[in-house]
Formats: structure tokens, C-alpha cells, sequence
């Protein structure tokens, strides 16, 4: 069995299969959004999914496994949306672009939800170890991208030698999260603006000194 909680026998299913078991997933990532993972039973994403119980449990263990295929769908999800630019941090007007893509998207959304990992993190992260574990990796994926386009900007030197793209990325990340929390209870970015800003405000501080060194 995989670490979703997905029968092993996934990589034999039919096109149509898949494509049922998609549908169960990406409904239960909906419902579980809007009203919780304590708030979605089994039988409402069964009816929402306008599927039968042996169908949710034929590729399901349990509620459980459902909730870590969740988890996957919901970063596959979180991190695509993000996408070019996330792949692509790699200088302060890449990280600024970002940035701006991340409180359009709040606007879009009228700064409802907050972030769907950090939604789960906060229900589960006490009460389900298996679906702690899936989410930190879900993080970490996040992270590394991110220090990637920070350990790019070191490389050639625009960041000094000493320069951290790990405690960097972590601190963006963190910016992120909490201002995303902040915009749900707010209902405006003020707060994601003003985290994310400091974090890169200070990564372009730390870059200027390195050029007015080097000139």
C-alpha cells in the first residue's frame, strides 16, 4: 500500500477507475475545505461524489487513507497554482512577483479559506500522525522550491557566501502562513502584504550589501 492510503493495486486501474477515484478525492479535498475534515463523513462525499460506498472503500481503506489522498491532492493543488513562478525564485523580483500572485489569489478568493494545507495542519496535526507526516512533506516540497530560487540567487552571488537559503526559505514560508491566517480572519492581506514584504525586504537588504561589496 502507498503512503496515501491507496489499495496497492492503483497502478492496474482502468482509465475509467482513475478517473473515479479522482472524483472522490478531488470532492472530498472540496467538502473537507468547506466544512472540515471532522465536518466530511464518508457519506457526504459519497453523495457529493455521486458514488457508492464500495466504490469510496474500493480504493480506500478508510476515512483516513482518504484524508492523506487529500493531503496530496490539496498540495498538488496548492503548489500549482503558484506555478511558473514558483519554479522560478530566483532574485528579489521573482520573490516580488510571487508575492503579488499569492495576495491576488487571496483577493480572488474574497480571503476566504486560508491556506488549504495550513486548514488541514490545524485539524490534524495533534490527532493523526500519518496525516502530520504526509503534510510536513507537503511543506517541505513548498519549502524547497522556494530555497532553491534562494540558493540559485547565492550561486552567482547576488546573496553573500554566508547567506542561509534554508532559514531564508523557512522564513518566507512562515510569513506565508501565518499571513494567510491572518487574511481569513481579517478578511483583507494587510497581514500577508506586511509578512511577506519584512521577509523579502530583508533578503534584498542582504543582496545590496553584497553588491555594494563587491563594487
Amino acid at each position: 500500500m502507498s503512503t496515501d492510503g491507496v489499495v496497492s493495486a492503483e497502478p492496474r486501474l482502468t482509465r475509467k477507475g482513475r478517473a473515479t477515484r479522482e472524483r472522490i478525492v478531488t470532492t472530498a479535498a472540496g467538502l473537507m475545505f468547506d466544512h472540515g475534515v471532522a465536518g466530511t463523513s464518508i457519506e457526504d462525499v459519497q453523495a457529493a461524489a455521486g458514488v457508492s460506498s464500495s466504490q469510496i472503500y474500493h480504493y480506500f481503506r478508510d476515512k483516513r487513507a482518504l484524508v492523506r489522498a487529500v493531503i496530496a491532492c490539496q498540495t498538488d493543488a496548492v503548489l500549482g497554482a503558484q506555478q511558473p513562478l514558483l519554479d522560478r525564485l530566483d532574485s528579489v523580483e521573482a520573490l516580488r512577483k510571487w508575492r503579488d500572485l499569492l495576495v491576488g489569489l487571496q483577493r480572488e478568493r474574497h480571503y476566504e479559506g486560508g491556506c488549504p494545507l495550513g486548514s488541514l495542519a490545524g485539524e490534524l496535526a495533534e490527532t493523526d500522525p500519518a496525516a502530520r507526516a504526509a503534510l510536513a512533506a507537503g511543506f517541505g516540497t513548498w519549502e524547497s522550491a522556494i530555497r532553491a530560487g534562494i540558493q540559485a540567487m547565492r550561486d552567482r552571488g547576488e546573496l553573500p557566501a554566508d547567506a542561509d537559503p534554508e532559514r531564508m526559505a523557512r522564513a518566507l514560508l512562515a510569513a506565508l502562513q501565518g499571513g494567510l491566517l491572518l487574511t481569513q480572519v481579517r478578511r483583507d492581506t494587510a497581514g500577508l502584504e506586511a509578512a511577506l514584504d519584512t521577509v523579502i525586504d530583508h533578503i534584498a537588504g542582504v543582496g545590496a550589501g553584497t553588491s555594494q561589496h563587491v563594487g
